[in-house]
């Protein structure tokens, strides 16, 4: 029975599934937790990724010994850099730390944010690697001579599973250095980094969709099971895993409710917006993925539900109790700053209160505000040419709460999707890794029945 295993290394954990090839059976899965952090400064010592995934696959005991390819996605943007024996100078900083703010708006002035939708698809803001880079040149220039490799997160985790220095073009068109339409590195734009001339030997190369990357080596077969010589795909960002793992057809959208909250749609072609609110993506398959990310999302009703002394069920079902509109209780749930729109020194803003607002109401207005957000992202994909019109998936942590699914599927006025499988994105670099050994993307979609789940209407 060949088995293929997908890794997600998130913001949160490392999560690791292993699934028979032909069925897409689940026969194994294992998580390790990784270290919390704190936006603004949001930081993670690249080492802890390793030993999580170490741990997430102690979990699984002996199934990894038949597995027979792998792969992994990862949290998109965070900046990872490396000395000449590939270990890490400092922590790497993620996507959610928004100390680049000012970075992003010099790099866009620089040369004007049409010009950078034309490049690369997108306008870099504080999320991106590139502005993470210009960051570390102007604060800690001494760490910058000291580089001798780039890496996004994922690609961190694939050097120490293969010593190969590469990346795909999904992650690597967040990084804000990829032209995701002729696949070329833009060197033009690494030099407005400054501090060194060589930016571009650097960075990873970018391989194919369905490119092995490397093989396993022997040092990193002892550390996880896995034989050594297994191939390793080239892994992706975490969205466009997920998308994979979703099995997302043309006019499909995703919505994503973690730590950060996501939109996008897969596109047969690209899309630009000077206004940086939809970043041009690509996707995991050779295709695009336009995408509007949120940095507040089901970290906002958290920390409401703590203010009532709620847990997450009670706080759901009170929400449930106010009606659309949350009797005009209004929450902008701009806690950590925001991404989209760009304001990372915004705060959170409650509005439209009166005396005969109820707890319940607030609920309401809190899970509202975070989906609102979203749903104007979803407006922006399309205003951006992406097709939206087909059915919409909710993803993510949030996706296990009554009151996420119902507040959707009321605010966006549709039937909104809630698939069975909640670990799309280990999932999709379960189906690259599939595509290794010979089977192509829809076949395993169709296989896999990825994409299966529940319908949740709208209220009456």
């Amino acid at each position: 029975m060949p088995l293929v295993a997908g890794v997600d290394s998130s913001t949160q954990s490392c999560k690791v599934e292993v699934r028979d090839l032909d069925s897409g059976e689940t026969v194994a899965v294992g998580r390790a937790p990784h270290p919390p952090t704190n936006p603004p400064r949001s930081e993670q010592d690249p080492n802890s990724w390793w030993q999580a995934l170490i741990d997430a696959f102690a979990q699984i005991g002996s199934v990894a010994r038949n597995i027979a390819a792998l792969g992994v996605a990862g949290q998109q943007h965070g900046l990872v850099v490396l000395d000449h024996d590939d270990e890490p100078l400092r922590p790497a900083k993620l996507w959610n730390d928004t100390e680049s703010a000012p970075q992003s708006e010099t790099l866009v002035d620089a040369i004007g944010a049409d010009a950078w939708a034309r490049r690369i698809g997108s306008v870099p803001v504080a999320s991106f690697t590139i502005t993470k880079l210009a960051w570390l040149v102007e604060h800690e220039p001494e760490i910058v001579r000291r580089i001798a490799k780039v890496t996004l997160p994922h690609d961190y985790l694939n050097l120490r599973l293969t010593g190969v220095h590469a990346t795909d073009r999904g992650d690597a068109s967040g990084s804000g250095w990829f032209d995701p339409v002729s696949g070329e590195c833009a060197e033009e734009l690494l030099a407005l980094v400054g501090g060194r001339d060589d930016w571009a030997s650097l960075v990873p190369t970018v391989v194919g969709p369905t490119d092995i990357l490397g093989l396993l080596t022997r040092e990193a077969a002892a550390a996880i099971g896995v034989p050594a010589g297994t191939p390793v795909g080239p892994g992706s960002g975490d969205n466009m895993a997920a998308a994979l793992g979703l099995g997302l057809s043309s006019g499909d959208a995703s919505l994503s409710l973690g730590t950060s909250g996501v939109v996008y749609a897969t596109s047969a072609e690209p899309t630009t917006d000077a206004s940086g609110n939809v970043a041009g993506f690509a996707d995991a398959t050779g295709a695009f993925l336009p995408l509007v990310c949120t940095l507040n999302a089901t970290k906002v009703t958290d920390t409401v539900a703590g203010w009532f002394g709620m847990d997450h069920a009670a706080f759901a079902a009170a929400a449930l109790r106010a009606p659309t509109g949350a009797n005009g209780a209004r929450l902008t749930p701009y806690f950590d700053g925001e991404r989209t729109p760009s304001l990372p020194d915004a705060t959170g803003t409650l509005e439209g209160l009166r005396n005969d607002t109820t707890t319940e109401d607030l609920a309401r207005a809190a899970h509202e505000g975070v989906l609102r957000g979203l749903l104007h992202g979803l407006d922006a994909l399309e205003q951006a040419g992406a097709a939206v019109g087909g059915r919409l998936h909710l993803i993510g942590g949030g996706a296990k709460s009554p009151a996420y699914r119902q507040i959707l599927a009321d605010v966006h006025g549709a039937p909104i999707r809630v698939p069975d499988d909640d670990e799309t994105v280990a999932t999709g670099a379960a189906v690259q890794a599939a595509a290794l050994l010979g089977r192509p993307f829809a076949e395993t979609t169709r296989a896999w029945t990825l994409g299966a789940g529940i319908d949740i209407e709208p209220s009456p």
